[in-house]
């Protein structure tokens, strides 16, 4: 086992042994000066509550590859954080994504979050590049090929918008599982019971890897919906009715966010999750709150407290 693995797992002992849930943050990378100031600021506003790792994600047809290898690679070497590039299958040849691999390895990139990826804009069907990996499995694999990568991947409690049935879901998560993958974090959710009872159809499946669920907490509510729609989430009708007629009042709809946001962590935790992945969308403050919450606060915080 590497010296990497061993640090995360004792770190995440520690964080059981304190009776605090472990959290991993993910971010896009920005398009202007602006943003890419907004994201340092949730980063640096972050890193004190010790995530296990921050993702940066990877555009639908690799466009963003630079931005996102820029950021990974400043995160990784001018933080104390973990690092968590997004790789996907898109676009590209076999040889030249092992590549884009290998150059993480190189700085000191350990943790790769592993997907098939998204059709780019205009078309509506997937198609695999004819030299490259076809599915998430096959990147897994080649991943495992390079190096000992720690590798999560991406599972839907809704079966994704593609799949044909529940059960494939099931079938092509273990798949994942069994090539190598170390733990499935989840597309975000709002119904609490779907994700507990994916959660026993995947223990029933024989999958012992960690299922991480995602939290989405709403800054937008119509963008969340765009993204519901897109990913085959589903937005129950108590949601939508909690966010009617605040269009026009963002300091409502930041408090209704965070209710919502932290019944869900605190419902999740009665089940015994200790484990959860925030999608921040870049902005740091409702990810904090609903850390707090959970009992996830700095630890030199936590120390003096103490």
């Amino acid at each position: 086992m590497s010296i990497e693995k061993l640090k995360d797992q004792l770190g995440n002992s520690l964080s059981k042994l304190r009776g605090r849930p472990t959290v991993s943050f993910e971010f896009f990378p920005p398009k202007d000066e602006a943003m890419e100031q907004t994201l340092w600021e949730s980063v640096e506003r972050l890193a004190p509550l010790q995530p296990r790792f921050v993702s940066v994600t990877y555009g639908a047809d690799g466009s963003t590859r630079a931005r996102t290898h820029n950021i990974v690679t400043k995160v990784q070497k001018k933080t104390a954080l973990t690092a968590a590039p997004h790789l996907t299958c898109i676009g590209a040849p076999r040889e030249e994504i092992l590549d884009i691999a290998r150059d993480y390895w190189a700085n000191g990139i350990r943790h790769i979050v592993a997907l098939r990826g998204d059709p780019p804009q205009g078309t509506t069907k997937y198609v695999p590049h004819p030299e490259g990996f076809a599915y998430a499995v096959d990147l897994v694999k080649g991943l495992k090929s390079v190096a000992d990568f720690e590798i999560s991947v991406a599972t839907y409690p809704e079966p994704h918008p593609e799949s044909p049935s529940a059960d494939f879901e099931l079938t092509n998560l273990k798949s994942k599982i069994d090539a190598g993958a170390d733990r499935a974090i989840t597309q975000f959710f709002f119904d609490t019971s779907l994700f507990l009872r994916f959660r026993d159809q995947c223990v029933a499946q024989g999958i012992k890897a960690s299922i991480v669920p995602g939290i989405l907490p709403i800054t937008r509510f119509p963008q969340m919906l765009r993204m519901a729609q897109r990913c085959g989430a589903s937005v129950p009708e108590w949601l939508s009715h909690r966010f009617d007629g605040l269009d026009d009042d963002a300091d409502t709809r930041r408090l209704i966010a965070a209710a919502v946001a932290i019944e869900q962590v605190q419902e999740l935790q009665k089940h015994g999750v200790e484990e959860f992945h925030f999608y921040t969308l870049n902005r740091a403050e409702l990810s904090y709150a609903i850390c707090h919450a959970l009992g996830v606060r700095p630890v030199l915080a936590q120390a003096a407290a103490g």
